[in-house]
């Protein structure tokens, strides 16, 4: 049971060395007018490949997004919450 607790171990730090590391980038999201919004803003970004983490804050109309840039580029997000309904720019 240890060796395969080990083996475990071994195979996810190997898995969070291959990843890239993670960057940050802010959307400005269009068209979130309840309180509903930002929770499928949300879903949406954490379906797509690559994003670790994403705040959606109705009040400023913004996602803040973690993601690793070997698998997903900003303007994919972007093109991912606007495909939902919700017309998002990566803030520059």
């Amino acid at each position: 049971m240890a060796r395969l607790i080990a083996l475990l171990a071994a195979a996810a730090l190997g898995t969070l060395a291959a990843a890239g590391e993670l960057r940050t980038a802010t959307l400005d999201v269009k068209a979130m007018t309840c309180a509903a919004c930002p929770i499928t803003v949300k879903r949406v970004l954490k379906r797509v490949p690559g994003v670790a983490d994403a705040a959606v804050d109705l009040k400023t109309g913004t996602a803040e997004v973690s993601f690793d840039p070997d698998q997903v580029q900003p303007d994919a997000l972007a093109k991912a919450v606007t495909g939902a309904g919700f017309p998002a720019a990566v803030r520059r």
